[in-house]
């Protein structure tokens, strides 16, 4: 039997400097909307170490994960790099027995332009997040 894939990077996606939130990730290429552009692996953890991991640095970079939401999850692949948007041109989707995440278009998008996901889940929620979001 063939594993299944369980990463893929479209091409033309890069890290760039972002002129208000450090780095983020870019496109070279317009992408049509509902265009899947990255399917990565996440490291699942439990709620143990998700209140260790809330003391530090990741805290910013972790997914709430599970159908309780009582786990958390790393992404391996640029998903950690997405910005944040109250209206979002991309959607992430988490996929829990997979261990994995997609981020698709929401919109067709423009080459040069930054790729953003909405932190609270869906892509255009307005919700507070937990840092000042402008």
């Amino acid at each position: 039997m063939a594993a299944k894939k369980l990463s893929y990077l479209r091409e033309g996606l890069y890290v760039g400097a972002t002129k208000k939130m450090g780095r983020g990730v870019f496109t070279e290429e317009a992408i049509p909307a509902g265009t899947l552009i990255e399917l990565s692996p996440v490291i699942v953890m439990n709620g143990k170490n998700r209140v260790d991991l809330d003391k530090t640095l990741l805290h910013d970079y972790i997914f709430e994960w599970g159908k309780k939401l009582d786990q958390c999850a790393m992404a391996l692949g640029l998903v950690s790099v997405y910005n944040h948007s109250y209206k979002a041109n991309c959607q992430y989707g988490m996929y829990f027995n997979q261990q994995a995440i997609s981020i698709i278009t929401v919109r067709d998008i423009e080459a040069g332009e930054e790729l953003f996901i909405n932190y609270n889940g869906t892509w255009d929620d307005e919700k507070k997040v937990w840092f000042d979001a402008k």
